[in-house]
């Protein structure tokens, strides 16, 4: 009698051993599972995220600077004319100096894949530029500086005499803003903001410590 009361239960001890087993693993299956759930959610949050073209990030910072003005210059043309009235009895002559600004800009707009290059293996960005732009001279006849000679001077010989000066002075203007030094210095100013324009976007998009050189349409053969 004894070993029949225990037989039920030795029995009924082994058969609740499963029950406590499974009971045990549920806790243990649902952290594995919230923390794998936590692992994707954090990867989606924080994984490498692909570099993009290198092209179309330079692109994106021209995008709203379609012509950039890179370089001015003042400039204080010299001229002189001259007025005769009264079949030549009545002469009069004027110097002036006119104060006048050009600014030298790039067409930024007209920079598309064509005009750029990339080397993965040198980290370097390749720009061909447009060429430089110059814009007609700015005049500041309100700091002009005048000399009238003449015994006498009238009105219209004098308003005749500083429109002339006028022209010749934006002549002027245009052949000194054409001079070799003055392209130079801008072309100089074109590359240092390109450059700065373009190195820091790329370092930011992920490409590194990247090398950006500029050359533009119509510069010197370098010897």
């Amino acid at each position: 009698m004894d070993l029949d009361r225990l037989n039920p239960q030795s029995g009924s001890a082994r058969a609740s051993i499963p029950v406590r087993a499974r009971g045990a693993a549920l806790p243990w299956l649902l952290f594995v599972a919230a923390a794998a759930a936590a692992a994707f959610l954090a990867w989606q949050l924080w994984k490498p995220v692909p570099i993009g073209d290198p092209l179309a990030t330079s692109l994106i910072a021209f995008d709203k600077q379609d012509r950039l003005t890179v370089f001015s210059a003042e400039l204080a043309p010299v001229v002189a004319s001259n007025d005769s009235r009264l079949f030549g009895l009545v002469t009069s002559r004027q110097v002036a100096v006119i104060p006048a600004r050009v600014d030298y800009a790039i067409e930024l707009g007209k920079v598309g894949r064509d005009r750029m290059r990339w080397d993965q293996a040198s980290k370097t960005l390749s720009v061909r530029l447009p060429a430089l732009e110059v814009t007609r001279p700015n005049l500041d006849e309100g700091r002009a500086q005048y000399l009238r000679e003449g015994v006498w001077i009238t009105r219209a010989a004098q308003d005749k005499l500083t429109r002339d000066n006028t022209k010749l002075a934006e002549q002027l203007a245009v052949q000194q803003a054409a001079n070799p030094v003055l392209l130079g210095l801008a072309r100089s100013a074109a590359k240092d903001a390109i450059r700065q324009n373009l190195a820091i976007p790329l370092q930011v998009a992920g490409f590194g410590d990247v090398k950006v050189s500029v050359s533009i349409d119509g510069e010197p053969a370098k010897p």
